[in-house]
């Protein structure tokens, strides 16, 4: 559910500001619209300032966990001082791999010419003797050794798979034109380079003892960076107040729940230079939303955050949407073995995951759990048949029964859906409003209920109510009238009837393809489950094990046993990860597309924050 809001517009003395919004940040209860706020140059750069100290505390986590990290190192008097070692650390360690990776690259192009000394070779410059450096394709130089120029001397000093290296020789300024491309040589050898590499890797180690005092000094940096948080979050109440009585007073807007609100209601009562007016927030209000659900339905808040919050004044479909997303979650995966490895990674993540996390893993054990119990049902683990085991417990036959019970789950859900719409509608602009929508649900409904579940199964036929009953041709046509005649009450029964039917066409594709999207559920149960029969076969297959052990050695069968591990380990994990990924995907799809349009989801503008204290 959406938790209450209470709107309060304030009226404050403009030299209050700062302190008023340090009241607030004590309280925790306030949030201060700042909705449409454009960052100015000096806010663009404390937005930088808070980037980078969120990235150095990353770097610093990560840094901690690492060998370099030195767990006695004494931190720094404060936060302030810690981040800028860091940054001017930081900036040498980039430095210095940088010219680390030239110099190798360097050192790898020098390394065919050998160890050389540029002292060496200018001293023979000077006495006369030109040295020019060339590397060529062997070809090309095998004919130029073939073909000799006079008082020009040429010696293959190195070669590789690609090119030869070679120095040319001569004692005169004679002019000589070689068939090759000319090199110029660096002052240092790669024996010289790889040295200056190994002084510049030494002076980077020695870094690790300042990252190390900054490790030591983590909680500073975050309280430095909290600090920043809060000046940019004055900066923002302060920029998007509005300023009357040449700007000596300032008009807030701000937002509170209303099971906190008495609270806030006495801080703003007894604060100095202040007047307020409060009263509940409505739908047309841009109210921020904060939603406020049980234990079970919370988890998958989760899943509706990757789209959006409902609006305020709407309904939370978290709580309806939650139990089938697990539902389809347990159907695409669709076998027990696959839903205990799933479970064991939850139980793990819960364990060690850090509180961050502890919503993921929570989610992670309830779709795993539900994976279990359904995988059993369908019968299947690990892609094989539970029933071989145990032949007297009766299990679904998912390849040719599930097809038509995933199109009534769909029918159920959009039905569902549908009857929320129509019960937000009538609570938000009567129910005169809901007429068109209703008879179309009417339809819909009479329809699954006579016509679909005796598809389904004959034993759920109900005997005063199928398709040729007087009460099911009632209900349609009481559907009918409503969604032709009275659509909108205030209009011309001809304007409702012509309109009436355009939407019994979109109304028709549309639903018609909504029903038909819930096929993926078992189009993918049933791909997870052949692949996995398929790794299986495989297994047995390859190795060898499908002919049986008979008398072989045992260190035959060892081997038998190792390689159809190895087939099923790398088979039902590459399956597994695919399985996992679709079955998170896909449910998400059927929920935000499929569900949503037809609750007549409507999402809302930003989610509660208030004005608090960063740490």
């Amino acid at each position: 559910m959406i938790s209450k809001m209470i709107r309060y517009d304030i009226v404050l003395y403009a030299g209050e500001q700062e302190r008023f919004v340090n009241e607030l940040r004590e309280l925790g209860l306030v949030d201060i619209t700042t909705t449409g706020w454009e960052p100015s140059e000096r806010d663009r750069g404390l937005l930088l300032d808070i980037e980078s100290h969120n990235k150095a505390l990353e770097a610093l986590a990560a840094f901690a966990k690492t060998e370099e990290y030195q767990a006695d190192a004494e931190a720094y008097a404060s936060g302030a001082e810690a981040y800028e070692m860091y940054t001017i650390a930081r900036d040498k360690r980039q430095s210095l791999q940088q010219e680390v990776a030239r110099l190798r690259k360097l050192a790898d192009d020098v390394a065919p010419w050998g160890n050389f000394s540029a002292e060496d070779i200018e001293r023979l410059a000077s006495r006369g003797v030109a040295m020019r450096f060339f590397m060529a394709q062997a070809a090309v130089y095998e004919r130029l050794v073939a073909e000799p120029i006079e008082g020009v001397t040429m010696a293959e000093v190195g070669r590789t798979s690609a090119a030869v290296y070679f120095v040319v020789i001569t004692t005169d300024d004679t002019p000589i034109v070689i068939d090759g491309q000319e090199v110029r040589l660096p002052e240092k050898d790669a024996e010289q380079l790889l040295a200056e590499v190994e002084r510049l890797l030494a002076e980077d180690k020695a870094l690790n003892a300042t990252f190390s005092r900054v490790a030591a000094s983590k909680e500073l940096v975050e309280d430095e960076c909290a600090r920043l948080k809060e000046q940019l979050q004055g900066l923002k109440v302060g920029a998007m107040a509005g300023r009357e009585a040449e700007g000596e007073l300032l008009i807030l807007e701000g937002w509170a729940e209303a099971d906190t609100s008495e609270r806030v209601d006495k801080m703003l009562e007894e604060y100095p230079y202040l007047v307020f007016e409060r009263r509940d927030a409505t739908i047309d209000d841009e109210a921020p939303v904060k939603l406020k659900n049980n234990k079970f339905a919370r988890l998958f808040e989760l899943i509706g955050s990757m789209y959006a919050l409902p609006k305020y004044g709407t309904i939370d479909l978290t709580a309806v949407f939650g139990p089938f997303y697990m539902l389809f979650f347990a159907i695409c995966l669709c076998d027990a073995g696959y839903g205990l490895v799933l479970l064991a990674a939850g139980l793990g993540l819960l364990m060690k995951g850090g509180p961050k996390l502890r919503q993921a893993a929570w989610l992670s054990i309830v779709c795993a759990s539900c994976t279990v119990l359904f995988g059993f049902y369908a019968n299947s683990f690990f892609g094989m048949a539970i029933s071989d085991f145990a032949p007297v417990i009766k299990f679904l036959d998912f390849q040719t029964q599930f097809f038509s019970i995933s199109l009534a789950i769909g029918v159920f859900q959009i039905l569902i859906g549908m009857a929320i719409n129509i019960w937000m509608k009538a609570k938000l602009f009567g129910f005169t409003s809901t007429f068109g929508l209703l008879g179309w649900f009417i339809i819909l409904f009479s329809g699954a209920v006579a016509v679909g579940l005796p598809m389904l199964n004959e034993s759920l036929t109900i005997p005063f109510f199928t398709a040729s009953s007087p009460l099911f041709y009632g209900m349609m046509g009481l559907g009918a009238v409503l969604m032709l005649l009275l659509n909108n009450i205030k209009r011309n029964p001809l304007i409702n009837i012509g309109a009436g039917l355009w939407d019994t066409y979109n109304n028709i594709t549309g639903l018609l393809s909504d029903v038909l999207s819930y096929i993926r559920l078992f189009a993918i149960g049933l791909s997870g489950g052949v692949l996995a029969q398929v790794f299986n076969s495989l297994a047995i297959g390859l190795s060898g094990l499908s002919e049986g052990i008979g008398d072989s050695a045992w260190y035959v069968v060892a081997v038998q046993i190792l390689a159809a591990s190895v087939i099923l380990l790398i088979g039902h994990g590459i399956n597994l990860f695919m399985s996992a990924i679709s079955s998170f995907v896909h449910p998400m799809r059927l929920t935000f597309v499929e569900f949503y349009k037809n609750a007549g989801f409507e999402m809302g503008q930003r989610s509660f924050d208030p004005v608090r204290k960063m740490k």
